[in-house]
């Protein structure tokens, strides 16, 4: 089966994926230029402080509004605590390091289109590691992006080989690859909250390493980042986690590297940096595996064992369980409920509810 092309804009795990991916593209280009004026880890610390202060700020607002602490809660239980804290040192301390120090050797509209070996290396993972179930076209879309990094990253004859900038980048995608594979296994919990403790321990610990080693950066650029940091890492990171919830990692992976159109795109309009033919040949090969992976649909006879867990959701077919009476039971709503086994055929994603052997 497969969907007309402006069909998978309906699919609100997909708009998310893709929103996600246009704000994250966007700091490739903009953190450049504030590398003129910060060190990598001073400014790797302060755009997830950024991220974790406004999204603080939203959970603080929407609390006293409720009158509740909810909204601050990570609504995961004990076992998912170490997930979400190896995620963190993976996506959030080494990756973020590792891509601003490649970017100082790197022009940004080159590391934009690398960034898309992030959903290469989550796929892989998803598939051979966490077994998410893929398909032909998934792996021939992973192909043509692994391509597309290779075709980027070569900087010259064999004599000169490939330069530690491309690679540096590279080393980030495979850490955010293991971070999103990670966060999928808590995407059934407050994708707000979890991105911002995310970003308040990713920060801290990236600014303590910055303070012990560099000068601390002007007031101006420190709010820059900030600001920065709020949009490109904090709500892409909540709108990452809703996606990740909705299709699995692989998808999600695929959709996101949309990205790095996004941010080759920003950083020939910015840095006028001058396109040549690698980066054209990459950027087409980005295109078609990003259209391959959109074009995938799966559906089969597939059966649901009895399950018990807590997120948003609306009553549909994998929602018919009874109310207590309290509360809104017509919009999305969360709370702990009970899926009872259930066996139909139905296009469907690796989501919470969709995670079965092949």
């Amino acid at each position: 089966m497969r969907r007309p092309a402006l069909a998978i804009f309906r699919e609100p795990g997909i708009r998310a994926a893709l929103v996600s991916a246009a704000l994250f593209g966007a700091a490739t280009p903009l953190a450049k230029l504030l590398l003129e004026n910060i060190a990598p880890l001073a400014l790797a610390g302060i755009l997830y402080l950024g991220s974790a202060a406004g999204l603080f700020l939203w959970l603080g607002w929407r609390s006293v509004r409720g009158r509740s602490l909810q909204p601050l809660a990570l609504g995961l239980a004990h076992p998912d605590l170490p997930w979400l804290i190896c995620a963190i040192a993976s996506g959030g301390v080494v990756a973020p390091v590792l891509l601003l120090e490649g970017l100082t050797r790197t022009p940004a509209s080159v590391a934009s289109l690398l960034l898309n070996l992030e959903a290469v290396f989550t796929a892989v993972l998803a598939w051979m590691v966490f077994r998410e179930h893929t398909d032909r076209r998934i792996v021939l879309g992973m192909g043509l992006l692994v391509a597309a990094g290779a075709v980027l990253g070569w900087s010259g004859p064999p004599e000169t080989g490939f330069s530690w900038g491309p690679l540096a980048v590279a080393g980030a995608c495979l850490c955010w690859g293991i971070d999103n594979n990670l966060t999928r296994r808590i995407s059934g919990g407050n994708p707000i909250a979890i991105a911002a403790w995310k970003g308040l321990i990713a920060g801290s610990v990236n600014g303590l390493l910055a303070g012990l080693s560099t000068p601390l950066p002007a007031w101006d650029v420190a709010a820059a980042a900030a600001v920065l940091g709020t949009f490109s890492y904090g709500v892409s990171l909540v709108l990452f986690v809703v996606s990740l919830a909705r299709l699995g990692s692989a998808r999600t992976g695929a959709y996101f590297s949309a990205s790095s159109l996004f941010g080759a795109a920003l950083s020939l309009v910015l840095l006028d940096e001058a396109p040549g033919l690698l980066f054209w040949i990459g950027a087409g090969l980005t295109a078609a595996g990003l259209w391959l992976h959109a074009s995938e649909q799966h559906a089969h006879p597939h059966s649901h064992d009895s399950l018990a867990h807590t997120h948003h959701h609306a009553h549909e077919a994998h929602h018919q369980h009874p109310h207590d009476g309290s509360g809104d039971e017509t919009g999305s709503h969360r709370h702990f409920h009970v899926h009872e086994p259930l066996t139909h055929s139905h296009p469907h994603y690796p989501d919470l509810h969709h995670r079965h052997r092949h």
